[in-house]
């Protein structure tokens, strides 16, 4: 007797059904991607505070930190900074020792989700290395700052695991923690302004 294949599909609370092996940008929204990311905390929960810090909270920190570094970055590329943990909405956040253990069929799947998510907003399925390695720098400034600033690491840990930033970057970066609903409605916010800039 043959076996039922498992389910590969997560129903949304916009009410769409996005299937994870074979993601469609019809079933991807963005407040689907705003309410899964403002509930995933990133560095495993393990941050001081009241609330998590999310995934959500964390891409709008990658955003205008790639702004302040690329200012004469297109506006598509800096929705591309706003979206680049937008796969974890539905398969986490994992820590770099935990994906590679998990090996590549972890990036299979994020590759698939963020190609259909660019899509779904306008953006080539892929973006140049250049703007994806502009958008890592980004990523790791973010990581000192959040490593420094409430994951108890020290700057000279922070240092040597992210790479020391130039102080003109993170300057008046200051997190502060925020419950889901407001970093929710941030994200959304940011998207729409970036999106309208768009045309």
């Amino acid at each position: 007797m043959a076996q039922k294949p498992a389910r590969a599909w997560q129903r949304m609370l916009s009410g769409r059904r996005l299937d994870l092996l074979d993601p469609t940008p019809m079933d991807i929204e963005i407040e689907d991607i705003a309410h899964g990311l403002a509930f995933v905390a990133r560095w495993n929960g393990q941050t001081f505070g009241d609330w998590p810090y999310s995934v959500a909270e964390h891409s709008l920190l990658v955003e205008a930190l790639y702004g302040r570094m690329n200012p004469g970055a297109p506006t598509k590329w800096r929705l591309a900074a706003l979206l680049h943990d937008a796969p974890e909405y539905v398969i986490g956040d994992m820590i770099s020792p935990v994906k590679a253990a998990v090996g590549p069929s972890y990036g299979e799947l994020d590759a698939r989700l963020q190609a259909a998510i660019h899509i779904r907003f306008g953006l080539p399925a892929e973006v140049p290395q250049t703007v994806k390695r502009a958008i890592k720098r980004a990523d790791r400034v973010s990581a000192w700052l959040e490593a420094t600033q409430i994951a108890g690491f020290s700057e000279e840990e922070s240092d040597r695991f992210f790479g020391k930033p130039d102080e003109g970057i993170i300057d008046g970066h200051t997190i502060t923690l925020r419950p889901p609903v407001e970093v929710r409605h941030a994200f959304v916010a940011r998207h729409e302004t970036l999106s309208k800039a768009l045309g």
